[in-house]
C-alpha cells in the first residue's frame, strides 16, 4: 500500500446491537462507503451480523469489545448497563477472552480489528488487557496503532449528549476528507435505524447512514484523492498490525 497517498478506512461500531443498527449499516456498506464494522458479539441481533459478514466478505468485521454504557441524564452520567466491574482487572481480562472465543464461534474466523463501547479500551488501568489481545492477534488496537490514524469527530453529539447533527451532515464529512492526513485513517462511525434501540445515540443514526450514502460524498472522496480500504485490506497487504 503506497504510504504517500491518502487511505480510509470507514468502520461502522454497534454490528448486532439490533436489528435496526445491522440494516442501517448494512445499508451504508452496500450503497455508501462503509468498508469495515465492529461486531458487539453480546447482542441477539449479533447472530444476523455476523451471518451477513459471512456471506459478504467486502465487509470486513472486528470485534467491538461490549464492558457497558453510560448514559447522561440530570447533569451526570450513569450506568445504564455493566457487563462485569470495570474495578476488577481479572474479570475485565476474563470477558474480553470470553467475547474473542464468541467472535470466532459466531463469524467462524478472526476480528479484523478490535476496538471497545465507549472506548473502555483507552482507560488506563485497562489498556494493556486489549494491548495483549491485539498483539496476540496480530490486528490493530483502535487508536493505538502508529500506522493508522483515528479520527472520531464524525459524531452527532457532544459530551453530554446534546444533538450535533451538522456535523454528520454530507457537508461536514467533505470538509473531514479535505483535511485527511496522509497515509491510512479510520473514521469511526454509527449508522443504523433506531426505533429498537435504547441508547442516548438515535435520531443521529439514520441521519449517518443518509450521509454516508450521499453520492456527493462518495465523489468527494476521488476529488480529494482518497482510496477507500478495510481493515482486511491491511492485513492482506501486511500493513503492521503489530502494536
Amino acid at each position: 500500500m503506497n504510504k504517500t497517498l491518502r487511505h480510509l478506512i470507514v468502520n461502522a461500531d454497534d454490528f448486532g446491537q439490533s436489528v435496526g443498527v445491522n440494516r442501517g449499516i448494512i445499508e451504508a456498506h452496500e450503497r455508501g462507503i462503509v468498508t469495515s464494522a465492529s461486531l458487539m458479539v453480546r447482542w441477539p441481533s449479533a447472530q444476523e451480523a455476523a451471518a451477513y459478514a459471512r456471506s459478504h466478505t467486502s465487509l470486513s468485521l472486528g470485534l467491538h469489545f461490549d464492558f457497558g454504557e453510560w448514559r447522561y441524564r440530570d447533569g451526570n452520567w450513569w450506568k445504564l448497563y455493566e457487563v462485569v466491574p470495570e474495578e476488577d482487572v481479572k474479570a475485565v481480562q476474563d470477558e474480553a477472552w470470553r467475547q474473542i472465543a464468541e467472535f470466532r464461534r459466531l463469524t467462524g474466523t478472526q476480528p479484523t480489528h478490535l476496538d471497545s463501547h465507549q472506548h473502555i479500551h483507552r482507560r488506563t488501568a485497562l489498556q494493556p488487557i486489549f494491548l495483549d489481545a491485539a498483539r496476540e492477534l496480530n490486528v490493530p488496537l483502535r487508536s493505538c496503532n502508529p500506522r493508522i490514524h483515528y479520527y472520531g469527530g464524525f459524531y452527532g453529539q457532544d459530551d453530554t449528549g446534546s444533538g450535533l447533527p451538522e456535523l454528520i451532515r454530507a457537508d461536514a464529512l467533505i470538509k473531514i476528507f479535505e483535511r485527511l492526513p496522509d497515509g491510512v485513517t479510520e473514521l469511526g462511525c454509527h449508522p443504523g435505524y433506531a426505533g429498537d434501540l435504547d441508547s442516548m445515540y438515535c435520531a443521529e443514526r439514520a441521519i449517518e447512514v443518509a450521509t454516508l450514502c450521499d453520492p456527493g460524498v462518495q465523489f468527494a472522496l476521488s476529488a480529494n484523492g482518497i482510496v477507500l480500504h478495510s481493515f482486511g485490506d491491511l492485513t492482506a497487504h501486511g500493513n503492521g498490525c503489530v502494536q
